[in-house]
């Protein structure tokens, strides 16, 4: 057997180890999209039953259907074997009903789009739901912590759990504590990083957190580059990265984040400070209006159509 799937075997043998030590057997993801189901990947992984449940039929089967695919591709290239992916994929279990899917967790995940009022319902139905001490984690990447916890009824037991896209691969896991966030859940949640491999920061419960705020801004501005004509796209994402080390240039990364999860990103910076400088770029707005949401559809500020970011035309706006 390879040298690195051995060392890979024995990383996931002390992560399960540290999953056990900090009473989490099972867990539950909320929303089977990109990040839904990228975290549902990395719980499996961790050796936790995992439940992965989406309402939409179509999303469902979509999300577990992309595990399954991450997995044939660690297969095919050597870094997995089909015994880890067989092992992984009995701990792995789709739902489509909320409540079953969340009975008798220790810890719930939820990854909806970047909706308050959204996030709100469902936290309410967990607080109902879910045992007393079970730990509620939202993936949000911009709204307040404090506003969804409130929805739960028990908000000592909420926390943000903003996770990176794509989620096996990205190494940070940035944790949001706000007012009523308990010490106990804080630690729970920085031993679950540390059990999937993740480094966690802890950052305050502010409008768009530490990495969101920044991430933004960057990607707006090089859209605003791109609109004025300053340069190619691939030329403005070259010149970061090989300027300043940017492992991937911000119009890449904002097709691959999604053009709607950025730009509602802005929104909520943009009322969160009544700061219009936050405001998202016209060309932006059209880009989401044609519905070229980024790599998830195709098509974006690149032409991804053959796997790929190509570039293509932009829209007028």
């Amino acid at each position: 057997m390879p040298s690195e799937i051995i060392l890979r075997q024995a990383t996931i043998m002390k992560h399960h180890r540290l999953g056990c030590n900090m009473g989490i057997t099972k867990v539950a993801i909320i929303g089977a999209g990109t990040m839904g189901a990228g975290i549902a990947q990395v719980c499996a992984q961790a050796g936790w039953k995992t439940n992965l449940f989406d309402a939409f039929p179509d999303g469902l089967d979509k999300g577990m259907k992309a595990i399954d695919a991450f997995w044939e591709k660690g297969i095919a290239r050597g870094k997995t074997t089909l015994e880890q992916k067989r092992k992984w994929a009995t701990n792995l279990h789709a739902y489509q009903d909320l409540a079953a899917a969340v009975k008798d967790v220790d810890l719930v995940i939820e990854a909806v789009p970047e909706n308050l009022q959204i996030k709100a319902r469902i936290f309410h139905v967990l607080g109902i739901e879910t045992k007393e001490e079970c730990i509620l984690g939202t993936n949000t990447s911009s709204l307040s912590i404090a506003d969804i916890a409130a929805a739960s009824g028990r908000p000592d037991k909420v926390i943000g759990m903003h996770f990176f896209n794509p989620v096996p691969i990205m190494k940070l896991l940035e944790l949001v504590k706000h007012d009523e966030c308990s010490k106990e859940t804080i630690a729970v949640a920085k031993d679950f990083g540390d059990a999937i491999n993740k480094t966690t920061i802890l950052v305050n419960d502010v409008p768009g957190f530490a990495t969101s705020r920044l991430g933004v801004v960057l990607g707006n501005e090089a859209i605003k580059m791109l609109a004025d004509g300053v340069a190619s796209a691939k030329d403005i994402d070259t010149a970061m990265v090989l300027g300043y080390k940017h492992p991937m240039g911000p119009l890449e990364l904002t097709d691959l984040v999604g053009l709607d999860v950025r730009r509602d990103i802005l929104k909520n910076l943009q009322e969160s400070f009544d700061d219009d400088s936050y405001a998202p770029h016209p060309l932006l707005e059209k880009l989401v209006s044609e519905n070229r949401l980024g790599k998830k559809t195709g098509m974006g500020i690149y032409d991804w159509s053959n796997g790929a970011a190509e570039e293509t035309e932009m829209p007028e706006f």
